[in-house]
């Protein structure tokens, strides 16, 4: 895919649905009793695999433009499920299916059978569930198992360790506590709430207890991760304006970021859709400074991170991302290959074990950037070229798919007129 530098970059961008939300809707209503309908779905290839699954398991699932509908399978049957490139599906239908009393077998692409999944299968044992990896990878099998609610404590903040749990405790006799060492993402808490489930959160704990899910009709907001890439252009080259994007603050680290960086934004038309905060968000060209990210903030942005990593290679000074070793568990290990496309861009980005430090600079020259087949990459390093001095080339550009098929269409969007 060929990228050509931009000098100037303004739009109104409507942001396609969020996939961690889109994915929940699928599998949670997948297994609820009732009827739902699911709109400004994101039909990416991930979201895609969790309806084939769920189709396997015995759901209905029904795509009609950007709406999907859903009949639920409370009852699953035996199953082999085809997770495709999607770590989010594996991973929360290892806990979806836990307790179901049926045999379901995982499989995925070969990157996705490279990814970790014991993070997921070991804590689940804790409460019963029969689970075999292959070596912590998939293909992975979930036997027929009795679960028994416990408390269970994570050793990493993620909302896919989290979430399982959670769906293998509606399972369970008894009650389940997960606590995380840092609060993540909390879109599970929110539709299982939603959807009948007897949930409290206080602080870091959840507690959740046995219990049947009833089919809840769900309006997607709009990505912030997705949005990331045209509120980056915006800061870079212009003014942009993306629209019905969600706000929940587990997502929006990118946001304290941008505080941080001096960019100038600002959240408009304010608003609650299906008990998410959503706003349209205005971003503006600034000066950019050098920014210092540590562990803390590490769960509210982890997929914007090769994206702020470019914005940094801009901005004034050395910025330092550290404490974000869960960036080499994606699809890529992108500690790595954030590093090598803002290098092949023009940029001065050393990785390190953690993270990795930026040398911002005025400009950069462009070039050949290889995505590696990770989506994230692929539009980060599309960004970078459009606001490079020459433009370049992506390599397996398509592998934005996965999250976001329009991508490059609504980037030839951004043009001279102020939005």
């Amino acid at each position: 895919m060929k990228i050509y530098p931009s000098r100037t970059f303004y739009g109104e961008f409507s942001i396609p649905g969020d996939k961690s939300i889109t994915h929940r809707a699928i599998l949670f209503n997948g297994a609820a009793e009732g009827r739902a309908v699911i709109t400004n779905a994101l039909l990416g290839e991930d979201c895609l695999s969790s309806a084939a699954c769920m189709r396997a398991l015995g759901a209905d699932i029904r795509i009609e433009g950007d709406r999907i509908v859903v009949t639920g399978a409370p009852a699953f049957r035996d199953a082999d499920c085809d997770c495709g490139n999607s770590g989010t599906t594996m991973r929360l239908l290892m806990g979806l299916t836990a307790g179901k009393g049926v045999q379901v077998r995982l499989t995925g692409d070969s990157s996705l059978s490279k990814r970790p999944m014991e993070r997921v299968a070991a804590p689940l044992r804790q409460m019963g569930a029969e689970i075999f990896t292959t070596n912590g990878t998939a293909p992975i099998t979930i036997g027929k198992a009795k679960l028994i609610g416990r408390r269970v404590d994570t050793v990493v903040a993620s909302a896919q360790v989290k979430s399982a749990l959670l769906l293998a405790a509606l399972g369970a006799e008894g009650e389940t506590i997960v606590r995380e060492p840092m609060r993540s993402r909390d879109h599970t808490e929110r539709m299982l709430a939603a959807m009948g489930a007897d949930i409290r959160v206080d602080g870091r704990d959840v507690s959740i207890k046995g219990g049947k899910l009833r089919c809840r009709d769900v309006e997607v907001p709009g990505d912030i991760s997705s949005a990331a890439y045209f509120m980056a252009l915006g800061a870079l080259r212009g003014e942009t304006l993306c629209k019905n994007v969600g706000v929940n603050p587990t997502r929006t680290g990118i946001l304290r970021v941008f505080d941080r960086m001096n960019v100038s934004y600002a959240l408009e038309n304010e608003r609650t859709v299906c008990g998410e905060p959503v706003a349209d968000i205005r971003v503006r060209k600034s000066e950019l400074r050098a920014v210092r990210l540590t562990r803390e903030i590490m769960p509210t942005l982890i997929d914007e991170l090769p994206v702020i990593a470019v914005m940094c290679a801009f901005a004034r000074g050395e910025s330092v991302i550290e404490g974000a070793e869960e960036l080499k568990v994606k699809e890529s290990d992108r500690i790595q290959t954030t590093s090598d496309m803002i290098n092949a861009a023009g940029g001065d980005c050393t990785p390190m074990p953690d993270g990795f430090i930026v040398r911002g600079k005025a400009e950069l020259s462009g070039g050949t950037i290889r995505s590696c087949g990770d989506h994230r990459i692929a539009m980060s390093g599309a960004v970078a070229l459009m606001a490079s001095n020459e433009g370049g080339e992506i390599e397996d550009a398509q592998c934005v798919n996965i999250s976001f098929p329009r991508f490059y269409t609504m980037l030839g969007q951004g043009g001279e007129k102020k939005c």
